[in-house]
């Protein structure tokens, strides 16, 4: 029964993990990805003045 439930938790990790990647890499999410990558540039920028 334990290697049973072992297997199972396994799998679903792998599932969860998988989709989690998908969704990151997914082309609708490129743009926000990008905004949110250069949030700390635009910080320093402001913050220095430059």
């Amino acid at each position: 029964m334990s290697t049973t439930l072992n297997i199972i938790f396994t799998i679903l990790s792998l599932l969860v993990f998988l989709g989690v990647v998908l969704w990151s890499y997914s082309g609708h999410n490129k743009k926000r990805f990008e905004a949110m990558g250069r949030m700390p540039l635009d910080h320093d920028n402001e913050t220095t003045g430059n």
